[in-house]
């Protein structure tokens, strides 16, 4: 027999699956069964945990990061949505760079988990981290980091070219990135041919490339000068009204971390405050 306990959590997730929240179908099969065969706790405690992730681009709970001696995370506890824009502020050495790395998978945890667009990152094999980093993640960082040798439009296909995607179509997905940040003409420069802020618009591009879940911009403004920064700003902006993209974004810049939807503030290695803006 189901426990009123049960029979209360089943009664909410029937509410839930018959709302209007996206649930996969495997997640769905799974409720349906619940009601058929009495599920145990443990399966509604699984269901609710996939209930939980849907709703969040990512969840990063209790993360911990030491050198040596030094402890630089401290438990950080972070959510953000989908399609949200958050910006990590504080001083140097707050460890705002160490999260974003580990973060964007470039970097582990010593402890804690991440999930990142329902996927326990930090529980994938090496390989397959790899080829999730490069097909679900975006990069900015202070310096464009573009291959002197290629052309615009070839930097900016190089995650698909990786991903081992059709020539044809990545080139056709370049272009089509590199004319929405108005470089339509710039497609056969390399990046010695290219302005500053022309040499950050590709590298958005190329963040861009492989319809990532998140971008992540680390000091993405530090190396412009103040109009081409205001320029970038507009354009994070527009990328989420335009393709719901999530950003998070380490800076030092007041005005673009005010164009946030929310400031979070890093001292010793830990959030000290959030600012819904």
């Amino acid at each position: 027999m189901l426990t009123q306990a049960k029979k209360h959590k089943l009664h909410v997730l029937r509410e839930y699956y018959q709302g209007s929240y996206y649930i996969d179908v495997r997640l769905q099969q799974l409720i349906m069964d619940s009601y058929r065969w009495h599920t145990t706790m443990l399966s509604l405690q699984y269901i609710y945990l996939h209930i939980v992730i849907q709703q969040y681009m990512i969840i990063a709970t209790d993360i911990h990061k030491s050198y040596g001696d030094l402890h630089v995370l401290k438990g950080i506890e972070l959510e953000v949505g989908k399609g949200e824009i958050v910006s990590i502020v504080g001083k140097s050495g707050a460890g705002k760079s160490t999260l974003l790395h580990i973060l964007g998978t470039l970097d582990q945890p010593d402890s804690g988990t991440l999930y990142i667009d329902g996927v326990k990152t930090n529980a994938l094999k090496a390989k397959e981290l790899s080829k999730f980093r490069n097909e679900r993640i975006g990069f900015i960082f202070q310096f464009h980091h573009l291959m002197s040798e290629f052309t615009a439009e070839e930097n900016v296909a190089m995650p698909s070219f990786i991903a081992g995607a059709n020539k044809a179509t990545s080139i056709a997905r370049a272009k089509e990135l590199l004319d929405y940040l108005g470089l339509a003409d710039r497609l056969q420069h390399k990046p010695s041919e290219l302005s500053g802020g022309e040499q950050q618009r590709v590298a958005v591009a190329r963040a861009l490339m492989n319809n990532p879940a998140v971008v992540f911009a680390d000091e993405p403004t530090g190396n412009l000068d103040n109009e081409t920064s205001e320029d970038l700003h507009t354009l994070i902006k527009s990328l989420r009204k335009d393709f719901d993209q999530t950003f998070v974004i380490v800076t030092h810049n007041d005005e673009l971390a005010n164009l946030s939807d929310r400031k979070l503030t890093m001292s010793g290695g830990t959030f000290i405050q959030a600012q819904a803006i």
